[in-house]
């Protein structure tokens, strides 16, 4: 029966938290107004109301204002926003139209919010059991991952951090099974899943390189060299790179529409406006942050420390360092790559004027690499209960109950 099937409920599970945090809010402006360039494209409505410029948007081809956001999420969307429309003009809502949350954004919000949960879900427990762990490993994994990292948080707003750590997932778990199974089509998957996250934001390339980086270091780790290694590698780019131009010339394209150039970014194109508004503003505006400052502050500021707000990192830390001889090659491989990818998210947003997000619920823009380093923190833990010992094991319960706590 479905009751004993742990896939199932996993499901069932991830949709049923996805459910209960909901408020039926967005919860967030930036999700609000990717919403809005959504309903733009099949209504007569503006990608950004003349109000909102320049604070979310920016002037682009013919002086139409425009959002300045990825394509990705607003596409996501697309099918919920369709039907919460519909259904907010049916007459059994006529009476309640006006109020806040709208009809259309609570459809938007429970509907997107608790497909990302159970795909996420059964995505992690496939990943997971692809990495030869067994299926109670496997499961409290999944489950330490919804409630026990930020993940449970951006569950409950609909910000694009969900969507983004889905594609890298399902990018690295695909892409993991071609190295095992030898499957192009797994492989074309694992790629394209990489390619949507490049609409969703241009800067998860760094996700993109850490996927390549994943594959080669378990490559390594499993002892191929020279010849070998070399024909991997190159039936790995045969097939990915050619997804990866495609997605990227879409996102170009998607780019050259709104501002009449294929090599601009909003964030060149926003920094123009603002130095001609503030002539004060330095040239290097928005990156004006202490470069020591951003990247020591995600790693130990206590309002935005990764390890504050996502504990399980350092029960991670600690099964490194007590286990890491007996971690097995693609173990090996997704740990490092998934911390080098954590740094290195650090390092991109240092500089940036608010890099950890500004009011954001600990700095937003590395959650994704932090929850993909701490995937495998308690399912390592249950592995090598032995080799932790009973001080070790302690120890990891207490850090993952808090880690539950805090979010």
């Amino acid at each position: 029966g479905w009751f004993g099937n742990p896939v199932f409920l996993l499901a069932l599970a991830a949709g049923l938290v996805a459910f209960v945090v909901q408020s039926g809010e967005l919860g967030s402006e930036d999700t609000n107004h990717r919403l809005q360039t959504t309903h733009s494209w099949w209504t007569n409505e503006p990608p950004v109301f003349p109000n909102e410029y320049p604070d979310f948007g920016v002037r682009g081809r013919g002086g139409k204002v425009q959002a300045f956001f990825g394509l990705g999420q607003s596409l996501l969307m697309l099918p919920a926003d369709i039907a919460g429309t519909y259904l907010e003009r049916m007459p059994v809502f006529a009476e309640y139209y006006g109020n806040d949350p709208s009809v259309r954004n609570i459809v938007v919000s429970f509907t997107t919010n608790i497909l990302l949960s159970v795909l996420t879900a059964l995505l992690c427990f496939r990943f997971l059991k692809r990495l030869e762990f067994s299926e109670g490993q496997a499961a409290a994994g999944v489950l330490a991952l919804l409630v026990a990292t930020t993940h449970l948080h951006y569950t409950q707003i609909l910000q694009e951090n969900n969507y983004i750590f889905l594609l890298t997932l399902a990018g690295l778990s695909y892409q993991y099974e071609w190295l095992v199974s030898g499957s192009r089509r797994a492989l074309f998957i694992g790629a394209a899943a990489f390619g949507l996250n490049l609409l969703t934001r241009v800067t998860t390339g760094m996700d993109l390189v850490a996927g390549g980086l994943f594959i080669l270091l378990a490559l390594v780790f499993e002892g191929q060299r020279g010849r070998t290694l070399w024909a991997r590698c190159r039936a790995y780019l045969a097939v990915a790179v050619p997804v990866y131009l495609f997605f990227g010339f879409l996102d170009r394209l998607y780019q050259f529409y709104r501002f009449g150039s294929f090599f601009n970014t909003y964030m060149s194109l926003t920094a123009q406006e603002s130095r001609l508004r503030d002539p004060s503003l330095p040239v290097s505006f928005p990156f004006t942050a202490p470069f020591h400052e951003g990247f020591l502050g995600a790693l130990f500021a206590p309002a935005k420390s990764v390890f504050l707000f996502d504990p399980l990192l350092i029960l991670g830390v600690l099964l490194i360092a007590v286990a890491w001889r007996r971690f097995s090659p693609p173990v090996k491989a997704y740990t490092l790559g998934a911390w080098l990818l954590l740094l290195i998210y650090a390092a991109f947003y240092a500089r940036y004027f608010v890099w950890a997000g500004d009011f954001a619920w600990g700095d937003r823009y590395v959650s994704t690499a932090a929850e993909l380093a701490a995937l495998l923190a308690v399912p390592l833990l249950l592995r090598h209960r032995g080799q932790v010992g009973r001080l070790g094991w302690s120890a990891g319960v207490a850090l993952t109950v808090i880690a539950a706590a805090i979010q």
